[in-house]
């Protein structure tokens, strides 16, 4: 990933947050991206997964949760047509804002690359934190076969197979 775009602001829609949280890690996506933003739209998503039971609880009280403008609510109706609430409101956000974006929808990474916008997910996450050395390769490759045991589709097993 070219080095401007790892000091952009970033949004992440819930298939991120919802992976570190299941390992009950949300403090590593606080290390890799500390401007981490949501919009209100993941925000409820998530929600609704901690209420099922089926995204556990953690602290997100530094995740910054933004309103769409009228416009980028707009523009979310018109691509919300063919993707999920979330993913629709952060690629909305995303472009009008310039800000960079981090989910594991295929379907949404394809859009938002097709709209100009630089997106990576969990795994471009973990292996942030590994450049960063805040990880060792293995702790990484650990934590992200915990996501895969706990539901996450990874099409990788580990760090070391993502090509360069």
């Amino acid at each position: 990933m070219p080095e401007p775009f790892l000091r952009m602001p970033s949004l992440a829609d819930t298939t991120v947050l919802s992976n570190f949280a299941q390992i009950q890690r949300t403090d590593l996506l606080r290390a890799a991206y500390p401007d981490l933003s949501a919009p209100m739209q993941v925000w409820t998503e998530l929600n609704l997964g901690i209420r099922r039971g089926l995204v556990p609880v953690c602290d997100w009280s530094w995740l910054k949760i933004l309103d769409l403008t009228e416009r980028e609510h707009a523009r979310a109706a018109e691509i919300g047509r063919a993707l999920g609430p979330g993913e629709a409101a952060c690629i909305a956000a995303a472009v009008s804002r310039g800000f960079f974006m981090l989910s594991d929808d295929w379907a949404a990474r394809e859009l938002g690359r097709s709209l100009g916008l630089e997106v990576s997910g969990t795994l471009g996450v973990l292996d942030r934190l590994v450049l960063q050395q805040i990880l060792g390769l293995e702790e990484a490759d650990a934590l992200l076969a915990e996501m895969v045991r706990r539901g996450f589709r990874s099409p990788y097993s580990s760090l070391r197979e993502i090509p360069r």
